[in-house]
């Protein structure tokens, strides 16, 4: 899942309340006392809490050059059964759950109205108290939008108005503090508003406006490269062309290099830049640890006592691959050929990212590891808090992972929405590869890379990419794809390379 797809909402009109379930009159505790004294209800039934959770065709404040209201039937085809109750989005301050029964979700006329028995936690006494008190009053929602889900307009007064018309998926309700919709507590996810201003905006152009969103040139030059592939290379006019073939043209390939799509990409973790040359060195940012420093009248300011950037050396290599390509798809004009091409260099690059960034992580200091409290230590003692920690791991380590219980009976992986896996291990988020990507070592352990990615990998790339025609043997012909990047540490010190080898007869810490 990728994390900006996921928005959070807050509805301060959540009308909470919270009661006591009360005992019947005539009912006596094992002691003979009324069951409906107070403090003997506190002890032993569960705090009951109602109101909204969303609450329809309610205008949000202003969200970055529009307002968002809910569509009464933007919950008809979600699945409610499995959605928590949480304390500000925290998913290991667990109130209620709708798998667990203690959360009863429903829609009717006004919005998505809750009912939930609270647990027997501190937590959940807490929030039931705050709640009671006044101290939390609103409620906010985190939620998927179905695709094509939402839809914008124009008032009469001008307002951008997104409408919220399709929900996929709805993770979890929490109570929260904060009393209106605002920028502390709001994930927008901004790119149906670009869009939709850009389809504005592209209208307003054919009626003699002079704004342009796509150039013409791209698109001529993406039909040229058509014309290269369908000809087998002959065609090169109003292309860039080398000694190699063609220059992939820049509408083509900014999709495959945007690097942010996929959660399945590691380069979307790690520090990726744009390289104009093919030897160099660029300055990356480093956790800052530097301090200011007292500083006497007219005296000098005194230097920062810490490396705030490092200059990572890099030099281009060329990685090349084939893209196949049939007789059948070259030769049917109906079958778009150039969306063809990005979507297998697409899995190249990606591939290559994956295989050549694991490679890399392997290289940082190794800790062998008996249990969980050897990781612990990992995450505790061997690395700077400062760093945005997550755990990247394979199948079967994280199979092991996903599988310890506590002495209770409890996993150990928290939920976490927001986590390409969907779970966090000591607060950080878990990204999950194949075993073909990151191999388990032939002696059994269990292997992970605890630390900051985009503080430990240095992605230098060029966004030039060269393709050209051949046989590739006496039976498939296609495209020789060239690319050209490096991969380099950043800072040995941002991660480490795990491998754990539990006990057989244990189950877990």
């Amino acid at each position: 899942m990728n994390n900006a797809d996921v928005e959070k909402r807050l509805n301060p009109d959540a009308s909470l309340s919270v009661d006591q379930p009360a005992k019947a009159d005539n009912e006596k505790d094992q002691n003979g006392t009324d069951a409906n004294n107070k403090d003997t209800a506190d002890q032993e039934q569960p705090k009951h809490l109602s109101g909204y959770a969303v609450v329809f065709n309610s205008p949000s404040k202003d969200l970055g050059g529009f307002k968002e209201v809910i569509d009464p039937h933007a919950f008809d085809n979600v699945d409610l059964s499995d959605v928590y109750m949480v304390s500000n989005h925290d998913m290991s301050q667990v109130l209620a759950s709708t798998k667990g029964g203690t959360l009863t979700l429903n829609v009717d006329d006004k919005g998505l109205h809750f009912d939930a028995d609270l647990a027997d936690t501190t937590a959940a006494k807490d929030a039931a108290t705050n709640v009671a008190a006044g101290n939390m009053s609103a409620m906010s929602f985190t939620f998927m939008e179905a695709p094509d889900g939402d839809t914008f307009t124009k008032d009469d007064s001008g307002q951008v108005i997104r409408t919220i018309t399709a929900v996929k998926s709805l993770f979890d309700v929490s109570l929260v503090a904060i009393p209106a919709y605002d920028d502390t507590n709001v994930q927008v996810d901004k790119r149906s508003y670009t869009a939709w201003m850009q389809q504005t905006q592209q209208q307003k152009e054919n009626t003699n406006m002079t704004i342009k969103t796509i150039s013409n040139e791209d698109h001529t030059e993406s039909r040229n490269y058509e014309d290269f592939i369908r000809s087998h290379g002959e065609k090169r006019d109003g292309l860039t062309t080398t000694t190699a073939g063609a220059v992939v043209p820049n509408e083509v390939i900014k999709d495959v290099l945007d690097l942010k799509q996929s959660d399945y990409d590691l380069a979307k973790y790690v520090t990726v830049k744009q390289v104009g040359t093919p030897v160099g060195t660029y300055p990356v940012a480093l956790v800052n640890n530097g301090t200011l420093a007292t500083k006497e009248e007219l005296a000098e300011i005194g230097d920062i006592d810490a490396t705030l950037f490092k200059g990572v050396d890099y030099k281009v290599q060329t990685r090349a691959g084939k893209i196949y390509l049939s007789d059948e798809i070259v030769e049917d004009s109906e079958v778009n050929i150039v969306a063809e091409v990005k979507s297998q260099l697409a899995k190249l690059v990606r591939n290559t990212n994956n295989a050549e960034i694991t490679k890399l992580l392997l290289t940082f200091t190794k800790v062998t590891a008996a249990n969980l409290d050897d990781v612990k230590h990992v995450f505790n003692v061997d690395l700077d808090p400062a760093l945005s920690l997550s755990v990247l791991t394979n199948q079967d380590a994280f199979n092991y992972l996903d599988t310890l219980k506590d002495s209770e009976g409890r996993y150990l992986l928290q939920p976490n929405v927001t986590a390409p896996s969907g779970k966090q291990l000591f607060g950080a988020p878990v990204i999950v590869v194949s075993n073909k990507i990151l191999a388990t070592p032939a002696s059994g352990a269990l292997p992970m890379v605890v630390g900051d990615l985009a503080q430990a990998v240095f992605l230098a790339q060029k966004n030039q990419v060269e393709t050209n025609w051949e046989k590739f043997d006496s039976y498939t012909q296609g495209l020789a794809v060239i690319l050209r990047n490096d991969y380099k540490q950043i800072d040995p010190d941002a991660a480490r390379y795990v491998e754990i080898t539990p006990a057989t007869s244990s189950t877990g810490k």
